[in-house]
């Protein structure tokens, strides 16, 4: 198999699940789980749906449905990045909180 093969195999994007460890920095909740709603497209499914794409320090997160860019996520010495902007609405569960 040939470097340029194993390129064509290897996944272009990962599952949002990927953020939970830099979001934990931030939330004490669990967001992956979080319910959102495209504003682009309407999509309702969870943040661990989202593709994501790149490596550290910066990831960008797209809708799993129309690929509008739902967040961004960088990490800087001592900072953490976050744009939320084309998110939509997040619902996040409290456990009876």
């Amino acid at each position: 198999m040939t470097s340029a093969d194993t390129a064509a195999h290897q996944p272009t994007h990962r599952d949002g699940n990927v953020l939970a460890g830099l979001l934990s920095e931030v939330f004490d909740v669990d967001l992956t789980g979080a319910l959102r709603r495209c504003p682009h497209c309407g999509l309702l499914g969870a943040l661990a749906q989202l593709h994501v794409y790149g490596r550290l320090p910066g990831l960008v997160a797209r809708c799993p449905a129309c690929s509008a860019i739902a967040l961004r996520i960088a990490r800087h010495p001592g900072a953490l990045w976050l744009e939320f902007n084309g998110t939509g609405a997040v619902r996040i569960p409290l456990d009876g909180r």
